[in-house]
């Protein structure tokens, strides 16, 4: 099984209890769509958790770019220095970073020796921009948010990584006609017209996979898509709400 899921946001009780309800097998894949860090209590022990699984796959997010274009001259150098000390433009990112809930992350990268620091800004730095996925003949773009300034002639590596960690796509219009692209970073509520916020959206009646051998699963703590062979019903017991949003041929969104 292949299984996707975005923005956990340092949720990492939460997410534990999800690996253990769907039953997460070293058979199967988990594909990460970013936003892991920042707002939540523990985002940097949920990405070392992530970085000790063998079967996980990253992708990054936007809060991992701010993280990394923060540090990009040292973690040391930011973290533990007076702002005084701090150069305009270093500043400024660090501020737009506060502004987006860093301060558990940079309380727990304190926590970390030099070792460990590096480790964690080296597989942010290793991680993936985007990934195809093809699952029983369906092919499946994973992307943080989507694809910023689109153009249908354009590789999919010509897109610069701000593109596809900041877009906020219009999802009554859909990228491909023959690939469902699968994102993070956008809530449902702030989809217009979005019958129910918070929820699974869908812009038309098709499930992505129509077929009872449907292998890829879109999961939150809350909510699965209709297309999981593995049953989630009780995934509705925990209280964090991770919304999902699906188009057929066109994007689906775990914000």
């Amino acid at each position: 099984m292949i299984y996707c899921i975005s923005d956990i946001h340092g949720e990492y009780d939460r997410f534990i209890t999800m690996l253990g309800l769907i039953g997460l097998g070293p058979e199967d894949t988990l594909y990460i769509l970013g936003d892991v860090i920042d707002r939540g209590p523990h985002p940097i022990k949920t990405l070392l958790k992530i970085m000790d699984m063998p079967n996980a796959r990253f992708i990054l997010g936007n809060h991992e770019l701010m993280m990394l274009e923060t540090l990009k001259d040292g973690t040391d150098s930011v973290i533990t220095a007076d702002m005084s000390d701090l150069d305009g433009d270093t500043l400024e990112r660090l501020m737009l970073w506060y502004r987006n809930g860093c301060k558990t992350t940079v309380e727990e990268l304190h926590q970390l020796d030099r070792e460990g620091q590096l480790s964690v800004t080296e597989y942010l730095k290793n991680a993936l921009a985007y990934e195809r996925v093809g699952v029983n003949g369906q092919q499946f773009l994973l992307v943080h948010a989507g694809l910023m300034n689109f153009d249908p002639a354009a590789p999919l590596s010509e897109y610069a990584l701000y593109e596809l960690v900041w877009a906020r796509p219009d999802y009554s219009k859909p990228y491909f006609e023959d690939i469902i692209t699968v994102t993070g970073h956008t809530p449902t509520m702030h989809i217009p017209g979005c019958p129910a916020p918070g929820r699974i959206f869908k812009a038309t009646p098709h499930d992505p996979c129509t077929s009872s051998a449907c292998q890829l699963s879109v999961i939150l703590p809350k909510f699965s898509l209709t297309c999981v062979s593995k049953p989630a019903s009780n995934l509705g017991n925990l209280t964090k709400i991770w919304t999902a949003h699906l188009m057929h041929r066109g994007r689906a969104v775990l914000p």
